[in-house]
């Protein structure tokens, strides 16, 4: 689930829960909204977390600008068969 996706169902369960005064049989809406607020920060840590790991894999890599031009890098020899 995105971060976005998170922060709509975030929004999504807080008017449920907070916003509405309709009554359906069988169903709170109370308890839906609040089921989806809780969904919503569980997608939303969880997103930040991904987002975090992603960030230390890429920060081990070498720039761009830092990579040896052509004539500095070493060339293995020729293979000989």
């Amino acid at each position: 689930m995105t971060i976005g996706g998170s922060i709509f169902l975030i929004a999504v369960g807080a008017i449920l829960r907070f916003a509405t005064n309709v009554h359906v049989a069988h169903v709170s809406l109370d308890t839906v909204g609040l089921i989806l607020m809780i969904a919503g920060a569980a997608g939303l840590i969880l997103g930040l977390i991904q987002q975090r790991m992603w960030a230390r894999r890429t920060a081990g890599a070498v720039p761009v600008d830092r990579v040896a031009p052509v004539e500095e890098r070493e060339i293995p020899p020729e293979r000989r068969y």
